[in-house]
C-alpha cells in the first residue's frame, strides 16, 4: 500500500517513485523545489541530474499509453513559432510543433501537464493537443528556437538610438584596460556595434578589421568564405581599433605587442553573443580578428553535424571506450571543438568527471571542468595534463597536442584507465599517426592506445531555395569517382544565388573520414611504415578518405562537385 507521501504526489512525480526510480523523500523535495522555483518537476529532475529524461519519457509513455515523438529528426523550420509567445513557451517548458487546421501540437516533457495546454489554448484560441519528448532534446530544441527568433528580429529589435547603448560586457577583469577617452566617440560605437550586429544576423564566424596604407576593410567569414562588408575611411583605423580594445578589456596605449580579449555583447532579453578578440601589429595599424562563440553549436547532437551512419558509430564505439586516445584533426576552423565538444557532451555524466585544457577556452560547458591555458604563469597544457591525473579524471580533453612532452603525458593517461581527446592539425588521418611518430612518441604506444582518428572538413551546403540540377558530361563525372552503374539514376546540384543565400550556399556540413585503428593499421605504424601505408590499408578495411566522403555528400544532393574541389583538394 502506497504511504500518505506518495498519495500526496501527484501525476508523473508518483508513477517515477512507483517504478523505483525515485525514493518518496527526494519525489517530494524535488517537487516543491520544482514548485517554489516555478518550473516543471521534469525539468528540475533532468537539469539536476536526479532522473535521466530518457527514463521519465519512457515511463510516461508506458504510463499514459502515448508514444515517445524523437526531436532529432524534426524540421524545426515548420514550427509556427508565432502562434505562442516565448513568455509561454519558457514558462511551461512547452513548445509548439505543428498546427492541423484548427489543432495546435505541443511537445511536453510531462503529459500531465495540463495547465501548459489549457493556458495556451486560452492564449490562443486554438484546441490544443500534447506530444510527449524527451525532457533534453526539448530544452534544446526550444533553446535554439528562441534563440533563431532573436537573431531574425534583431532589425526590428535595434533603432538608431540602441546602437548607441548596447549592452557590452567585459569577460577577463583581470587584464589592465588602459581606458581612454578615444574609445567612447559615439559615431565609432555605432559604427562597431553595427558591424557586430550585421555579422550576427548574417551568421558570419569571424570579422576582420584590416588598415592598409590607404585604405581600411572589414570583412565577415561567411560559411568559410571571406567577404568584404564595410570599407571606413582611413583615418578612421586608430579609432576602430581603439573602441574594439576597449570593448574587450585591452591596452589601448600597447601597439606594438599582440593582445587577446574577450567580449560580451547581450543583444536581446534571452540572448548574448561571446566574442573571441585577437590583436596582431601589422605594418600600418593593428589588424583586429573577433571570432563569435556560439555555445548552441557544442550542443546539437552529432545527428546535426553531417556523420554518416557508419561513421557515427564509429565515433560513439570509441567514446564507449574506459580507456584510450581519440584524435581529431583538420585546418583551423575546420570544426574540431564543435565534433570534441559534442562527443564531450555525449559523456557528461553525474557519474563521470570531465576535465579539458583548452587555449582558448571558446565555449563555456555545465558539468564540464575547464581550464585556460596561460603560459605566461607557467600553466601550460603539459602542467594542466599533470593536474588532471591527481583528480581523478574519468575523461580528459588536451585542447591541442602541440609538442612531445604533452604528447607523452597525454598517452599515459589514456594507457591508465582515462579516455582522452584531443587535436592535431594535419591534412588526413593517416598523417595524424605519423605526424605523431616524427614527434617522438614511441611507435608502439600510438598503435596500442589510439582508438579512433577522425579528420574533417566543413564544406558549404547548398541553398535548398536556390539550387538547380548540374548537367556534367559522363566523362567529367566517371573522373570525378562516380560509378558506371549509378550514372543513370544520379542527379548533382550546382549554386545559383538567391537573396536567402551567399552565391548559392547557406550553412555547412561536415565530411569526415574516420578511422579506427585496426590490427592491421597497428601492425604497419610500428613497423615503421608511413602515412600513404596507412592510407592505404585503411581503403583496405573499407574507410573512405576525405573526398570520398565529399562526394557522398555531393551524391546527396547536400553540396555541389565545386565545393567538393574546394574542401578536398590537395
Amino acid at each position: 500500500m502506497a504511504s500518505s507521501k506518495t498519495i500526496a504526489l501527484s501525476g508523473l512525480a508518483r508513477q517515477l517513485v512507483q517504478a523505483g526510480l525515485l525514493d518518496e523523500k527526494t519525489a517530494l523535495e524535488a517537487y516543491q523545489t520544482a514548485k517554489d522555483e516555478k518550473i516543471p518537476l521534469v525539468r528540475h529532475l533532468v537539469t539536476n541530474a536526479i532522473v535521466e529524461a530518457k527514463a521519465i519519457s519512457t515511463i510516461a509513455s508506458h504510463e499514459f499509453g502515448v508514444p515517445v515523438f524523437d526531436l532529432n529528426g524534426f524540421d524545426e523550420s515548420n514550427i509556427p513559432l508565432d502562434s505562442v509567445s516565448p513568455d509561454l513557451i519558457k514558462k511551461h517548458h512547452a513548445l509548439p510543433l505543428f498546427r492541423r487546421g484548427n489543432r495546435l501540437f505541443i511537445a511536453v516533457s510531462d503529459p500531465t501537464n495540463t495547465t501548459a495546454l489549457e493556458e495556451i489554448r486560452f492564449n490562443t484560441g486554438i484546441t490544443t493537443d500534447s506530444i510527449l519528448v524527451e525532457d533534453n532534446k526539448l530544452s534544446a530544441l526550444i533553446e535554439k528556437v528562441l534563440d533563431q527568433k532573436d537573431s531574425e528580429s534583431l532589425d526590428s529589435d535595434f533603432d538608431d538610438a540602441d546602437l548607441d547603448n548596447l549592452d557590452i560586457e567585459t569577460v577577463d577583469e583581470d587584464k589592465d584596460d588602459g581606458v581612454d577617452t578615444i574609445g567612447d566617440d559615439a559615431p565609432i560605437v555605432r559604427f562597431v556595434n553595427k558591424i557586430l550586429l550585421d555579422a550576427i544576423k548574417k551568421g558570419a564566424s569571424d570579422l576582420h578589421f584590416e588598415p592598409y596604407e590607404k585604405s581600411y576593410r572589414v570583412r565577415f567569414r561567411v560559411d568559410g568564405v571571406l567577404q568584404e562588408v564595410a570599407a571606413p575611411p582611413n583615418n578612421l583605423a586608430g579609432r576602430i581599433s581603439a573602441r574594439l580594445k576597449v570593448m574587450s578589456k585591452l591596452n589601448i596605449a600597447e601597439r606594438r605587442l599582440p593582445q587577446d580579449g574577450r567580449v560580451k555583447m547581450k543583444i536581446s532579453k534571452n540572448k548574448s553573443i561571446d566574442f573571441r578578440v585577437s590583436t596582431l601589429p601589422t605594418l600600418y595599424g593593428e589588424k583586429i580578428v573577433m571570432r563569435i562563440l556560439d555555445s548552441s553549436s557544442a550542443q546539437m547532437g552529432i545527428e546535426v553535424l553531417g556523420y554518416e551512419p557508419d561513421q557515427r558509430a564509429l565515433y560513439e564505439e570509441a567514446l564507449g571506450n574506459p580507456q584510450g586516445m581519440i584524435l581529431v584533426t583538420g585546418p583551423t576552423g575546420s570544426g574540431k571543438t564543435v565534433s570534441l565538444y559534442t562527443g564531450v557532451n555525449m559523456l557528461n555524466t553525474p557519474e563521470t568527471n570531465i576535465s579539458t585544457a583548452e587555449d582558448p577556452v571558446e565555449i563555456n560547458l555545465h558539468g564540464i571542468n575547464q581550464v585556460q591555458i596561460n603560459t605566461m604563469t607557467g600553466l601550460t597544457f603539459s602542467s594542466a595534463l599533470r593536474a588532471f591525473l591527481r583528480q581523478d579524471p574519468d575523461v580528459i580533453l588536451v585542447g591541442e597536442i602541440r609538442d612531445l612532452e604533452t604528447a607523452e603525458i597525454a598517452m599515459k593517461a589514456a594507457q591508465t584507465g582515462h579516455l582522452v581527446l584531443s587535436t592535431l592539425h594535419t591534412n588526413s588521418a593517416p598523417e595524424t599517426l605519423t605526424r605523431m611518430v616524427n614527434m617522438g612518441v614511441a611507435a608502439f604506444n600510438i598503435a596500442t592506445t589510439v582508438r579512433l582518428v577522425i579528420a574533417q572538413r566543413l564544406a558549404r551546403r547548398l541553398c535548398k531555395h536556390c539550387k538547380k540540377e548540374a548537367d556534367l558530361p559522363k566523362k567529367v563525372l566517371l573522373e570525378e569517382g562516380f560509378k558506371e552503374e549509378e550514372l543513370d539514376n544520379l542527379t548533382l546540384y550546382e549554386a545559383v544565388g538567391c537573396d536567402k543565400c551567399v552565391q548559392g550556399y547557406k550553412g555547412r556540413v561536415g565530411v569526415y573520414q574516420v578511422m579506427p585503428i585496426s590490427k592491421a593499421i597497428g601492425k604497419i605504424i610500428m613497423e615503421g611504415g608511413n602515412s600513404l601505408a596507412i592510407s592505404e590499408q585503411a581503403t583496405k578495411d573499407g574507410i573512405p578518405d576525405l573526398r570520398e566522403s565529399a562526394i557522398e555528400k555531393a551524391r546527396q544532393g547536400v553540396t555541389s562537385i565545386a565545393e567538393v574541389h574546394r574542401v578536398t583538394q590537395d
